[in-house]
């Protein structure tokens, strides 16, 4: 026996001593198997706790010889937005950190604009043998089908960026939409006058589908009903995502009457900014979301007055890492966890981590 693993089997060892319990019973609290009491269980935590006692997860991955396979089923990076360049950052930092103890990560990447494309990518990841799945939920319907069949295999599975209602994932980790939207419209509110025209805007070719952009949208408006601020909110849905698509819909809009404030629902807000540069329209304040570079040349050359941060890299890491948590440590990991909504200007921008 090694020295690494003499040294834990003297400290549960201890632990059983302090707690006046068997070794096996520690085993159990120290791999969340039922069968222990909650006084017991409590007890032996505690001591735990006051040992700084770390089991050698490395020792234990090495010893079963088991190489655990996780997948990750996100969007790629488009020539439209590179917003998902961040959480695969994380969930690469997640990878670098754990692929020691013995676990693979294969990425399937899909076109958010495109439903084809998600279907084909979650058909070959169930093709392979995987105990785990990171998935972002672009199409509501597709995912639903991809994760009852995860539910049926027993695979664990966790959202990032968007939830699905009533799905027995076993963690969220995002925004909480509903709130990001009506933080939007409470900073608006700031911003202008009663009476005064907001045009929100959703780009996105898949809007129907795209429940993250929805919720945003219906906490928005909800703010303002609640509030009973007489505000004249009026919308527009883009679907056809390219540059001259975006100028030719938003023109339209425009016409209809002027507007003090544009809140865009998603990381397209700098296509916005583009417009309004173009044709020289300055007295418009432009609200958006994420930390991507377009979006911070836009703050920086005043175009995009704020945007709405929910730290992306960090959705990617934390859903690995919850994944590694749940499946190799057995430690039971949050249901929902609600990342931050951060706010970030012009004089702020350079201090901020996604």
């Amino acid at each position: 026996m090694s020295e690494k693993n003499e040294a834990e089997l003297v400290g549960v060892k201890e632990i059983a001593r302090r707690a006046n319990v068997s070794i096996a019973t520690v085993d159990r609290v120290l791999h969340n198997r039922t069968g222990v009491s909650l006084k017991t269980k409590d007890k032996i935590n505690a001591i735990i706790a006051d040992l700084n006692y770390q089991p050698n997860i490395m020792a234990r991955r090495l010893a079963s010889k088991k190489v655990l396979h996780l997948a990750v089923l996100i969007p790629s990076v488009s020539s439209e937005t590179d917003y998902w360049a961040a959480p695969l950052a994380g969930i690469l930092q997640a990878e670098s950190e754990i692929k020691a103890y013995g676990i693979t990560i294969d990425k399937f990447l899909f076109d958010q604009n495109d439903k084809a494309s998600f279907r084909k990518q979650s058909a070959a990841l169930l093709k392979g043998d995987y105990d785990g799945v990171l998935l972002a939920p672009m199409f509501i319907e597709e995912s639903m089908e991809f994760v009852e069949i995860c539910q049926k295999r027993k695979i664990p599975y966790i959202f990032i960026n968007s939830d699905v209602p009533n799905a027995n994932c076993l963690s969220y980790i995002g925004p909480d939409l509903y709130h990001s939207g009506y933080l939007g419209a409470h900073l608006a509110n700031y911003l202008i006058d009663r009476g005064d025209r907001i045009l929100v805007v959703n780009i996105s070719q898949e809007i129907d589908n795209h429940h993250h952009l929805l919720r945003k949208e219906e906490g928005f408006r909800a703010y303002f009903s609640e509030n009973a601020h007489m505000t004249d909110i009026s919308k527009v849905d883009i679907r056809q995502t390219d540059y001259l698509s975006v100028k030719k819909e938003l023109t339209i809009a425009l016409k209809a009457g002027k507007v003090k404030l544009i809140f865009v629902t998603n990381s397209r807000v700098s296509v916005v900014a583009k417009f309004l540069e173009e044709t020289g329209i300055d007295d418009i304040i432009l609200i958006g979301y994420d930390f991507i570079k377009e979006n911070i040349d836009g703050l920086v050359k005043r175009k995009i007055d704020f945007l709405i941060c929910q730290k992306p890299q960090e959705q990617g890491y934390r859903g690995i890492m919850f994944l590694y948590n749940y499946l190799v440590q057995s430690i039971a990991v949050d249901r929902t966890y609600y990342m931050p909504i951060d706010i970030i200007t012009r004089e702020n921008c350079q201090f901020y981590k996604n």
